[in-house]
């Protein structure tokens, strides 16, 4: 069972990843949310050219994690499962 903390905290990490989502999506990448980690890391998904991109961990750490970071505090870090 989730705390009431863990999923407000999830809800608040979906809502940036959708407002990131639109950049992505315009070089045909996307990105999925997979799981909030006990220790507040967020695993996604990186698709599409997100997905074989070489600079996709520029992406996921520059993008992504620092947007994340700045909108949430409490995330530590953005990892990707397919990375």
């Amino acid at each position: 069972m989730l705390s009431q903390e863990k999923v407000a905290l999830i809800s608040k990490v979906q809502n940036v990843i959708e407002q990131i989502r639109p950049y992505l999506q315009q070089d045909g990448g996307d990105v999925e949310f997979v799981e909030l980690t006990d220790d507040n890391i967020v695993v996604v998904q990186l698709m599409g050219a997100c997905g074989s991109c070489p600079y996709s961990l520029m992406t996921l750490k520059g993008g992504i994690e620092t947007a994340m970071v700045k909108a949430i505090p409490e995330i530590k870090a953005v990892e990707a499962v397919n990375l």
